[in-house]
């Protein structure tokens, strides 16, 4: 695995979208359609006021500085506005692994395709230059659009995690975890992601 990769400037495009770090200026930017319940319903948390803004970009920035992920912003190409963002998590340098996710977007932008386009770019590089050997991924067991979308991309649903988090109200939550392993890559890629490639 190539660890020094998410120590640098990762930025990754298409002809539908741009991610860039998320430190960039343009993250104040999220305000504009950050403050939606239905983003957060199947998050541990809600962004509901500037304090929340405040804390969610706090403990991003923190979480990027302790090694535990590494997030972005995306960008719109069509319109050129960021549209929420998405990050590398669970950044396992020993076992050569991480969970794509923390991934929302504004209401104008779901369902618009940018979805699939981003998840290319980050599993593409994941297993080709970071050189990932699993990307995971999990989605609340209620959460039925989001597993769909994840299914979409040809991962594999591996299981349910049981009471697998505590979410900001104090309710215990359960994940489907789904999963694409490096051997896998090259055949999900040309048989769900032939647009980009």
């Amino acid at each position: 695995m190539n660890s020094e990769i998410v120590q640098s400037d990762i930025i990754l495009e298409n002809e539908k979208v741009l991610l860039i770090p998320f430190e960039n200026e343009r993250n104040i930017e999220l305000k504009e359609i950050i403050f939606d319940d239905e983003i957060w319903k199947y998050m541990e948390m809600y962004v509901r006021n500037d304090q929340d803004f405040e804390n969610y970009i706090k403990s991003t920035f923190k979480q990027k500085t302790d090694g535990i992920c590494y997030p972005f912003l995306i960008i719109d190409k069509a319109t050129n506005k960021v549209a929420g963002s998405t990050r590398y998590g669970y950044l396992n340098h020993a076992s050569q692994k991480c969970e794509i996710g923390w991934t929302w977007y504004g209401k104008a932008f779901q369902g618009t395709g940018l979805n699939q386009a981003c998840k290319f770019e980050l599993l593409n590089f994941g297993f080709e230059k970071i050189q990932f050997r699993r990307i995971q991924f999990s989605a609340d067991l209620e959460n039925i659009r989001s597993q769909k979308a994840i299914e979409k991309l040809g991962a594999v649903k591996e299981g349910v995690f049981r009471n697998n988090y505590v979410d900001s109200e104090g309710k215990s939550k359960s994940d489907v975890y789904f999963s694409i392993i490096l051997e896998e890559w090259e055949n999900t890629k040309k048989e769900y992601f032939s647009e980009f490639v």
